[in-house]
């Protein structure tokens, strides 16, 4: 971590000072390959072949682009609207929160799929569609994806004050004007991990079943041991 930050602040100084949004367009590249990197590697059992890294990476590419374009361009509107000063970090904060939302979302909805096996198979006997069958764990996916940021948005304001909010008080900012900015921000992150958990986890549900409605829980890997 402490690599981590040291580094970009160097990268972030160069970026700023030069405006471009090819350089603007390659970082966040990057940010979006790492967190799609950390999606996959937080999983006990991942999808086998490409889509144990795609699907959380195209996700991320997916809700990030929708994000910061309506974040940046409509809503802050800065000149030029691909500003790095203003893009990197939302889209920074969006892909923060949205990683841990999917990050829980498809290691509920695997180990959850793997834990009721019997009771999947048996709804898929019975006649019932994939999307049936595997109803209970995509809800218990989505409330777990989903249960980080509805905590964050329940306690901001009165348990703790958010570093953004924080950091424009610090710089002189009103307290007011930095609370309907740190309004914007929870509101545009609470809306990306949302969306990221619903189409991470219902792209899950197809991968574990297949055109025949069966469970294809073949498609994942053996669970790790160990730490």
């Amino acid at each position: 971590m402490t690599v981590q930050l040291m580094a970009i602040g160097f990268v972030l100084k160069f970026i700023f000072s030069q405006t471009s949004p090819l350089w603007t367009l390659a970082l966040a590249i990057v940010m979006v390959l790492f967190a799609g990197h950390e999606v996959m590697a937080r999983q006990t059992r991942r999808f086998k072949g490409w889509w144990a890294y795609g699907l959380g990476a195209t996700t991320l590419l997916f809700v990030g682009l929708i994000a910061v374009l309506y974040g940046v361009a409509v809503l802050v509107g800065p000149d030029p609207w691909y500003s790095p000063r203003y893009v990197l970090p939302i889209l920074g904060m969006i892909l923060g929160n949205t990683m841990t939302g999917i990050s829980l979302g498809l290691e509920t909805l695997t180990t959850t799929a793997q834990r009721d096996r019997a009771a999947i198979e048996a709804r898929i006997a019975l006649g019932a569609a994939r999307a049936e069958a595997l109803s209970t764990a995509t809800r218990q996916a989505l409330k777990t994806g989903m249960m980080p940021i509805i905590n964050s948005m329940a306690a901001t304001g009165i348990v703790a004050l958010p570093g953004m909010m924080t950091g424009q008080i610090l710089a002189g900012v009103d307290p007011v004007d930095a609370s309907k900015y740190q309004l914007l921000v929870m509101f545009l992150i609470a809306g990306s991990t949302a969306m990221g958990v619903l189409v991470a986890v219902l792209g899950g549900t197809r991968l574990l079943s297949d055109d025949r409605a069966r469970l294809r829980l073949d498609r994942l890997t053996e669970e790790k041991q160990g730490p």
